[in-house]
């Protein structure tokens, strides 16, 4: 196999995790990049997918062991490296599948991120801080506006931060409605094309509005696209890059460090204040679209901390009592 028939192989490997999997555009990116990445350093071998070994595949991530990528990153790549030798031998265009006895690097387990309650409360706050004051011009309040609406939204909803930026403009003619009419939720298809329905605050809703108001003001043209958060660039509506640096600027307006901070980091915080308040599982697991519950289980690290603290503070024989 020499590289075209490498490259084809990966074609048809993507073609099949969009058409059989269902998986997201951002997901087949992802794992293009990746075994791009891998064919190169098997090439430099002078190997193939098809005649790669076992060694061969271990040899590629001390390679990227000794280039110092994080366990996370290299766990990532070989998670892609197994698939695709799974795919190959699947379709028998090899006997064998030289990736299925690799162990990947040990990682510890990761808990999410998360921002208190006052915390995220002290970040809307500034959110919300002079939005009608006529001295501000009028493009500054126009972006003040949809800072508060992404956070209000994020918050209130738990999205991604891909379907946030993405929200069609249907998503305020639903706001528009009230809650007896569905104006409560949004209508969401998420990863794998899995649809589920994303709450709306009362608060969320009026800052959408408001949000919606000002831009057919100013720019009526542009408030008739099918985005709700328009702009300029390539997608045709705002990017998770500019959410992220606004966030990071409000974060530091509020006075919390920037690098606590992103839209995951809200999203982790949507979830983790509703199994603090006594949400089911089940339900969090819902909202936020995974499809797998062990994906959720990772937020109950809040709870263990709460009960952890109220025996401290609350058990008659701690002695700290």
């Amino acid at each position: 196999m020499g590289a075209p028939a490498a490259r084809a192989a990966l074609k048809d490997f993507l073609d099949m995790l969009a058409a059989e999997r269902g998986a997201a555009k951002n997901t087949i990116d992802a794992y293009a990049r990746d075994l791009s990445d891998y064919l190169l350093g098997l090439a430099r071998r002078r190997r193939d997918p098809l005649s790669a070994t076992t060694q061969d595949i271990r040899d590629y991530l001390s390679d990227l062991a000794e280039a110092a990528l994080k366990p996370a990153s290299s766990a990532r790549k070989l998670s892609a490296i197994r698939q695709f030798h799974r795919f190959l031998a699947a379709e028998e265009r090899r006997a064998d599948d030289p990736a299925a006895l690799l162990e990947g690097p040990r990682q510890g387990r990761r808990l999410p991120k998360i921002l208190s309650v006052a915390e995220v409360d002290a970040i809307l706050r500034v959110c919300r801080e002079g939005l009608d004051d006529p001295a501000r011009p009028p493009e500054e309040r126009l972006r003040a506006r949809r800072a508060a609406c992404l956070v209000e939204v994020l918050y209130a909803s738990g999205l991604r931060v891909s379907e946030l930026v993405a929200l069609p403009l249907s998503a305020a003619k639903v706001a528009e409605k009230p809650p007896e009419q569905g104006g409560g939720f949004l209508a969401i298809r998420g990863k794998g094309g899995r649809e589920r329905l994303a709450p709306l605050t009362g608060a969320a809703r009026e800052t959408m509005a408001a949000y919606r108001r000002l831009l057919l003001e100013l720019h009526p043209e542009s408030a008739k696209q099918k985005w709700l958060f328009p702009s300029i660039g390539e997608s045709g509506h705002l990017t998770r890059q500019v959410f992220a640096r606004e966030l990071k600027f409000l974060a530091a307006a509020a006075g919390i460090a920037p690098l606590r901070v992103s839209p995951h980091v809200l999203r982790h915080a949507f979830a983790s204040h509703l199994l603090q308040n006594g949400a089911d599982l089940r339900i969090v697991q819902e909202l936020l679209g995974h499809a797998d519950i062990a994906t959720t289980q990772i937020y109950t690290h809040v709870l263990d901390e709460r009960l952890k603290a109220m025996v401290r503070d609350l058990h008659p024989l701690n002695d700290e009592n």
